[in-house]
C-alpha cells in the first residue's frame, strides 16, 4: 500500500517528538472516542499539546478546529502542520 502525504508528515513529526523525548500516541476513536481531536496529543516538561497532520493545501475540519479552540482555550497548546511548517513542532516543544 502507498504512503498518503499525511501520513509521511504524521511519521516526521513522531521523529521530531521522539527526539525530544517527548510522551506522544495517536488517539484511535473507533467510534468511542470523540470525533475532531488532533492526530497527535501528547505531554512534554509537563505541558499537554496536539497535532493536526495535514498535506498539501489540506485544512482541518470545522470539528477539528473546534477541538483544537477548546485544547487552546484549556492552556494547553494546539497546532496544525503540514510538510510546509513541519519545524513548527521543535519551535512548540522548545516553548513549553
Amino acid at each position: 500500500m502507498a504512503q498518503t502525504p499525511e501520513k509521511a508528515v504524521k511519521q516526521k513529526v513522531v521523529k521530531i517528538l521522539n527526539s525530544y523525548g517527548a510522551y506522544h500516541f495517536p488517539p484511535a476513536t473507533y467510534g468511542l472516542g470523540r470525533s475532531g481531536i488532533p492526530d497527535i496529543v501528547g505531554s512534554y516538561k509537563g505541558k499537554f499539546f496536539a497535532i493536526e497532520c495535514k498535506a498539501g493545501k489540506n485544512k482541518p475540519t470545522a470539528l477539528q478546529l473546534r477541538e483544537m479552540i477548546a485544547i487552546n482555550d484549556s492552556g494547553a497548546q494546539a497546532i496544525v502542520v503540514n510538510e510546509n511548517n513541519i519545524g513548527d513542532v521543535a519551535k512548540l516543544l522548545e516553548s513549553l
